[in-house]
């Protein structure tokens, strides 16, 4: 891990700061602008990361906005190495990288990633054009044509491994999420298996323009997939979707927003302190940020903290381990 400034220092910097306020804090150490590696296009992570970007940028007088990327695994590639200041990723991802395990540099442990907040939980799940007749992952025929999201995504990451467990056989397709939803609705496509924040841009659209089925796991699937992988029992409710008349079971993994480890201190300090105090906000940037609250940075056991983040966290009684502080 990169070292900070010791602990005493950025506290009493912290209590300047605190006294002075964020107009007057020392900028001398910021960046000019940033970026924000997201997804693709209509995906959840484009809309709540450069909407994210944009209100930070708003509040803090600092030029930013999300860029377009292949998702959580490059978000950690393209953080590590210093090419975007923050990303939006996901735990599974998250814990290959800092292991050394990531598809796009193995053997790479990417240091250079701290935890800034929680996001939301990335639901699994499953959408196929009513027309098909296919209503669960058994009615899934043997070569079905599956978009599982751009490659080496959390849901291309461990989507096709869950089916493939469940003792699906198909044909595997990668693209965004706007392409793969138009794909859909062309009969190029037959199936296609989200992991993303809900409700998913994609699947909204798809529905204003055709009949689609929302495809959940039935108790034995998910038995059997909460067993093989790192993910967490979900729900999705009903009034995610005009599709779905009952809620929907299916499973999830966390994700959070990352930021290069090196970053100022003050600079994060003042990007978590707005980002976890203005709630409202982020709710109006995606509804799935009324997850985005300081008391879900528990789930982040994979990831060190940066120092500015861990200081607001700390200031406002959330106790963060040392060793999970960078």
């Amino acid at each position: 891990m990169r070292n900070m400034m010791p602990k005493t220092v950025a506290l009493l910097a912290g209590s300047a700061l605190l006294a002075a306020g964020t107009a007057h804090a020392d900028r001398s150490e910021w960046p000019d602008n940033f970026t924000v590696g997201t997804a693709s296009q209509g995906g959840t992570y484009f809309v709540y990361g450069s909407g994210w970007a944009n209100f930070i940028s708003d509040e803090l007088g600092v030029s930013g906005g999300g860029e377009v990327t292949g998702g959580p695994t490059q978000n950690l590639a393209l953080v590590h190495s210093g090419d975007m200041a923050f990303g939006l990723t996901t735990m599974g991802p998250a814990s290959d990288a800092v292991k050394g395990e990531s598809p796009l540099a193995p053997g790479l442990a990417m240091d250079n990633v701290c935890a800034l907040f929680p996001m939301y939980e990335t639901p699994f799940s499953i959408a196929a054009l009513s027309s098909s007749g296919i209503e669960s992952i058994s009615d899934i025929p043997d070569g079905a044509r599956i978009g599982f999201g751009p490659a080496a995504s959390t849901s291309d990451t461990y989507f096709p491994a869950i089916l493939e467990t469940l003792g699906v056989e198909f044909d595997r397709r990668n693209g965004g999420w706007s392409d793969l939803g138009g794909q859909l609705q062309d009969g190029l496509l037959d199936v296609i298996a989200f992991a993303a924040g809900i409700p998913i841009p994609a699947v909204s659209q798809l529905e204003v323009q055709t009949d689609v089925n929302i495809i959940e796991f039935n108790e034995d699937e998910l038995v059997t997939v909460l067993e093989n992988f790192p993910v967490a029992e979900f729900t999705i409710p009903a009034s995610t979707y005009t599709t779905l008349e009952e809620d929907a079971r299916a499973v999830s993994m966390w994700n959070f927003a990352i930021a290069g480890c090196d970053l100022p201190e003050d600079f994060v300090y003042e990007v978590t302190k707005a980002t976890m105090e203005n709630n409202d906000r982020m709710r109006s940037v995606h509804r799935s940020a009324e997850t985005t609250i300081p008391e879900n940075i528990v789930h982040n056991t994979v990831l060190p903290f940066h120092p500015g983040a861990a200081r607001w966290y700390e200031e406002n009684g959330y106790d963060i381990a040392d060793d999970m502080i960078n």
